[in-house]
């Protein structure tokens, strides 16, 4: 039987986690990323649950825990640099510390995924699908860059933005749904001296006004800072540039204290600058012909749910193995894939609401007492976190 030939475009998490186990189950894989090379920068992401099960399946759960970000607690200040409270029990970004969950950036992990792949997977760096046809018995690929060529299935794990989605499902506004807000990232100096710790930022009223945390060995910090919009994604982020996006968010903060003022001074010196919509991507179906969507490309949950990272991963090994299980055969394997995973994948999107609520609720209390559970990572994240068990292939 000829081998099954399978393209992933995006090479982030989801898309080297999928061709992980693809390769390793005989399946002839290329991965497309737009991207000269690996993306820079990014936030701390999680790996959690069952998502850990998978890595260590994987071999890789040594090498990410030999990476993680090691915080060991959090606190939060005002707009004068008091100390409101401290907790060496969570964090804002990675949640309860006594878990076996870990917190990783997110160029850390895809490096590592990348590397674990292999010289069996073929990369190419720089080019992005520009037109599929689909047919009976495959689909024809052209790329922006390289020759055309034709493969037998197409996984799209591009991101919330996938342009593949759009050529396949239609325009992203027919499945996005806007949070109400869009996040910067970047990398700083550690200038304050954080020992792998986190501070947030909470300005007059109750609002946040950002994070910072030391990462890498306390050899750099990540700032976060976030603002409220209900503009749509297409006027935020396609009408302006990377230095439009900084100027937009040093605007919103003009008149913030504490260290803010430094912080956005390294935003604009940042190569690694990321800006983008909190929002999620709702699907009727994951899968059209041969063609299945992966990650944050079907089921984004957003930053505010907590769990893309962990459900990229857990979802990547299912989708490799109903396609292994079927013997290539897309229809069944598709079929299957969306089965094993739809009530996890909803349970863990309804997560982001009930953040937002949380957040929406403390700003109407004025900031009366500080929220010393910023991102609500509770007993009840956690039994979704849990629900999902990983099965054999």
């Amino acid at each position: 039987m000829p081998t099954t030939r399978v393209l992933i475009s995006g090479a982030s998490i989801a898309g080297p986690a999928l061709a992980y186990w693809l390769d390793r189950y005989g399946f002839q894989v290329t991965v497309v990323e737009r991207a000269a090379g690996p993306r820079p920068g990014g936030q701390a992401i999680d790996v959690r649950g069952p998502a850990l099960e998978v890595c260590e399946r994987m071999g890789v759960l040594e090498e990410i825990r030999a990476r993680r970000t090691g915080l060991r607690g959090m606190s939060m200040v005002d707009d004068a640099g008091r100390e409101l409270f401290r907790t060496t029990g969570h964090t804002a970004s990675g949640g309860d510390l006594s878990r076996p969950d870990i917190e990783i950036l997110r160029d850390d992990l895809s490096s590592v995924l990348l590397a674990a792949g292999g010289d069996g997977i073929e990369y190419l760096f720089g080019d992005a699908i520009a037109s599929l046809a689909q047919g009976p018995d495959e689909v024809a690929v052209t790329f922006h860059r390289g020759r055309p060529r034709t493969f037998d299935i197409v996984v799209a794990a591009d991101g919330v933005h996938s342009s593949t989605r759009a050529l396949v499902f239609g325009p992203e506004e027919n499945f996005i749904r806007h949070l109400g807000g869009y996040l910067g990232v970047w990398t700083a100096p550690n200038y304050l001296g954080l020992d792998r710790w986190q501070v947030i930022y909470e300005m007059s009223g109750g609002v946040a006004g950002g994070i910072v945390m030391s990462v890498r060995d306390n050899t750099e910090a990540r700032v976060y800072v976030g603002i409220e919009s209900d503009e749509p994604p297409a006027r935020i982020l396609g009408s302006r540039t990377v230095s439009e996006q900084k100027q937009l968010l040093a605007d919103r903060y003009k008149d913030a204290r504490w260290e803010m003022p430094r912080l956005l001074e390294y935003m604009w010196g940042a190569p690694d600058f990321h800006f983008d919509v909190l929002a999620q991507i709702h699907m009727d179906r994951w899968s059209r012909g041969r063609v299945a969507l992966l990650g944050d490309a079907g089921y984004c949950g957003s930053p505010m749910a907590g769990q893309g990272s962990s459900v990229a991963l857990i979802a990547a090994y299912v989708l490799a193995g109903e396609l292994r299980a079927a013997d290539g055969d897309h229809t069944a394997a598709f079929a299957a894939y969306e089965r094993e995973l739809r009530d996890h994948v909803t349970a863990s999107q309804q997560l982001a609401p009930a953040h937002k609520a949380h957040q929406e609720a403390y700003r109407a209390s004025a900031g009366q007492q500080p929220d010393t559970h910023p991102t609500i990572i509770d007993a009840a994240f956690y039994e979704v976190v849990d629900s999902y068990t990983v099965k054999d292939y």
